[in-house]
């Protein structure tokens, strides 16, 4: 039995690899202390430099965890992910010579092997199965490619995660039938652009025909796509979905971030010409659909009257979600070396001036279920009230949305519940089950 201690950074497809990687060492007990662990496994995050920060901060004090443990109690300490493609080993090893092993994302496939080898395990074979559930019994994320095809200009991910790479779609549908058997009720697919999904195989419709083999598969409640580039949203796609119906959600994430022409275009984001276009495109197929997106704002060159663009195209749409992001420039791109650059300081005031306008929004939207009954799927206990659950409806996605708190007959984690929504605060609701229900 190898006791593990991990810690997975950033977005939810490092998750992915962490469970993938874990799971093929056969025999894993996750303990929650470095001290207890043969074995802390970090996989990082090296977005954007906050996130680079992070990092490095969970990394330091892992080593220090670490090294103040008798020497033949001390864990191997192995770190992954964005932090070591974007600075690569040799720039990192000299820095952290405690670190024992240095995982480069772009070689996601040599992962299993080389921490195998370095955990000096004969037994455990390179693969995606079994895969170490870390999400609970409710949902279970699944990653379908890796890397990005995309150019734009603020983005360091395809310098970091390289090319797009398709998984092939025998060894999805064998992973997600595994989380299905785990009793997994929503998957939840992941990818920088899950629209080109099969490009990189050959295939022009590849998504589509992907879903076509993942909807009808036994036990899937709800199957939810995250990360929908906006070019890929055709109206064959959106028929197709409409056609699918149940398990699909009818929840659209769609990365848009901006509404301004000018500065889409030096984003290099390629649907420059009309944000707007593609959600009314969206709401002639799904009138009731959910839509989340990300707004950067403060991108350079960003002129008041693009930003009064932004706020008024939020406005208008009021979206379910939204994340809003101060522009960073990252070292490499070519947004970074840009003319016009914006203060901090009045980054700072846009996006706390969106998230406000926001958060009327979502208010105003979560206020209207209040008295209607709703599935939600719950999630896990509520870790300081006895009774409450934590659960989401359909237009909520984990880590990324507001929840539903739930509590009555029959909520457990896991379980799929009737609640009826007896509050809304500014991004949650509150549900209640019954034994009549």
């Amino acid at each position: 039995m190898i006791r593990i201690f991990s810690i997975s950074l950033g977005c939810p497809k490092n998750r992915v690899d962490t469970e993938r990687t874990l799971g093929t060492l056969g025999l894993v007990r996750i303990v929650p202390r470095i001290e207890d662990a043969d074995c802390v496994f970090i996989n990082t995050c090296g977005f954007i430099a906050p996130a680079v920060r992070e990092s490095v901060r969970v990394v330091m004090d892992s080593i220090d965890r670490v090294g103040r443990l008798p020497k033949r109690k001390r864990p191997l300490l192995a770190v992954a992910g964005c932090l070591v493609g974007r600075y690569g080993h040799k720039t990192l090893a000299p820095e952290l010579p405690e670190v024992d092993l240095l995982l480069d994302n772009r070689e996601l496939a040599l992962w299993p092997e080389k921490l195998s080898a370095a955990l000096g395990l004969t037994g455990a074979v390179p693969g995606i199965f079994p895969r170490l559930l870390s999400t609970g019994p409710a949902y279970g994320w699944l990653k379908i490619s890796d890397g990005c095809r995309h150019a734009c200009s603020f983005c360091t991910i395809p310098s970091i995660r390289g090319p797009l790479c398709s998984i092939p779609a025998e060894r999805l549908l064998g992973e997600a039938r595994f989380l299905l058997e785990q009793g997994v009720k929503e998957l939840i697919l992941v990818a920088q652009d899950l629209t080109v999904w099969g490009r990189d195989l050959g295939m022009k419709h590849g998504l589509k025909i992907l879903l076509e083999r993942l909807l009808p598969l036994s036990g899937l409640v709800r199957l939810r796509l995250m990360y929908l580039y906006p070019a890929g949203l055709s109206p064959d796609l959106l028929r197709f979905l409409q056609a699918a119906g149940s398990p699909f959600v009818p929840y659209f994430d769609v990365p848009l971030q901006h509404a301004a022409p000018k500065v889409l275009s030096r984003m290099g984001r390629p649907f420059a010409r009309s944000p707007r276009a593609l959600v009314e495109r969206i709401r002639s197929f799904f009138p009731l659909a959910a839509l989340r997106t990300s707004i950067i704002v403060g991108f350079p060159g960003e002129k008041e009257k693009d930003f009064t663009r932004v706020c008024d195209f939020i406005g208008q749409v009021r979206f379910h979600h939204l994340g809003v992001f101060a522009y960073q420039p990252e070292e490499g791109t070519p947004a970074a070396a840009m003319p016009d650059q914006v203060p901090d300081r009045e980054k700072q005031w846009r996006r706390d001036s969106l998230m406000n306008m926001q958060g009327e929004i979502s208010e105003a939207i979560l206020a209207a279920y209040v008295g209607q009954r709703l599935d939600v799927l719950v999630d896990k206990a509520h870790g300081e009230w006895p009774g409450l659950h934590v659960g989401r409806a359909w237009f909520q996605a984990p880590e990324s949305d507001g929840i539903t708190y739930v509590s009555g007959p029959g909520v457990f984690p896991g379980a799929l519940v009737d609640a009826d929504i007896t509050e809304a605060s500014t991004y949650d609701l509150v549900g209640l089950t019954d034994a009549d229900g």
